[in-house]
């Protein structure tokens, strides 16, 4: 490859990487299909306009596997959840405004699930980066009509189901930090006064290591659960920090540097309406390895 091809990808890398993980919720994959897109690139001839080259490349990759996704979810076991991402380093790209920020939230990643793979490209691809719906044709090599049919069934979908979460950074950082300390406190009292009462709790554990293999509800359960996960044998030794994940601040504990979980929480109006923890090692190394 020339020095100028590798140049160009590496341009795009970033904003390349933030679309695939927005359309598949894995980062491993998402960096997989830029691996993929690399070679076509070097085996490509000439390119007109590049950045729209690779954009649609990288969509096509990740609706293939898409497509596939789906059926090994429904095999997954227990609760399906994204692969976190430490957002502190512009991995994904800009998240100054609510708008970007929600766009790799927790919440949204889970809500793109149900939709179909063309659906969640129109959708991305107009949401996050702005594209105009003849360019988005282009990419899905659909007609016009057609594109913006997806994405008006995607909008109307994500808008009847999605609240507005973690609007404000530094009002959900000061909840993660009380929220925190009653775990480690043990002051189920103190949670259950931070909590929804039609709270959820979702734990991904993939099978890997023990976690809930269904939704927790209610805030009493949801209390004592995480209370259970504070004091749990894994947790001894362990470091306990907050970081900026997923455009969001969020429970991070490691082991001797290693994750070992990642919780997420979905606040509105000063309660916690979900908590989203991932505990599969699967599912963490891509942001352990974000550490090294």
């Amino acid at each position: 490859m020339s020095v100028n091809k590798l140049a160009t990808f590496e341009e795009n890398r970033t904003r390349l990487f933030g679309l695939a993980y927005r359309l598949l919720g894995e980062a491993t994959e998402a960096d997989d299909v830029l691996q993929d897109a690399y070679l076509r690139w070097a085996d490509s001839d000439s390119v007109d306009v590049p950045a729209a080259w690779l954009t649609k490349v990288v969509t096509n990759l990740c609706l293939t596997r898409l497509s596939s996704a789906r059926a090994r979810r429904e095999r997954y076991v227990g609760p399906w959840l994204p692969e976190p991402v430490f957002t502190d380093d512009g991995r994904l790209g800009p998240l100054e405004t609510v708008e970007q920020r929600d766009s790799v939230s927790v919440g949204l990643l889970l809500l793109l699930e149900r939709l179909t793979p063309a659906e969640r490209a129109a959708f991305v691809l107009r949401e996050a980066f702005g594209y105009p719906h003849a360019d988005i044709a282009e990419v899905l090599n659909v007609p016009e009509p057609r594109v913006r049919q997806l994405y008006r069934r995607a909008r109307e979908h994500v808008r009847q189901s999605q609240r507005r979460f973690n609007a404000d950074p530094q009002q959900c950082t000061e909840m993660v930090r009380r929220f925190l300390a009653a775990a480690a406190d043990g002051d189920v009292a103190g949670l259950e006064r931070m909590l929804a009462k039609d709270v959820v709790s979702w734990s991904d554990g993939g099978g890997e290591v023990s976690a809930a293999r269904r939704p927790v509800m209610g805030a009493d359960r949801v209390s004592r659960l995480l209370i259970g996960f504070a004091s749990h044998p894994r947790a001894t030794g362990a470091v306990i920090d907050i970081r900026m994940v997923n455009g969001a601040p969020a429970i991070v504990a490691r082991r001797e540097g290693t994750l070992i979980a990642v919780l997420h929480l979905e606040i509105e109006a000063g309660r916690v309406r979900a908590v989203h923890n991932v505990v599969s090692p699967t599912k963490l190394a891509f942001a352990t390895a974000q550490q090294k």
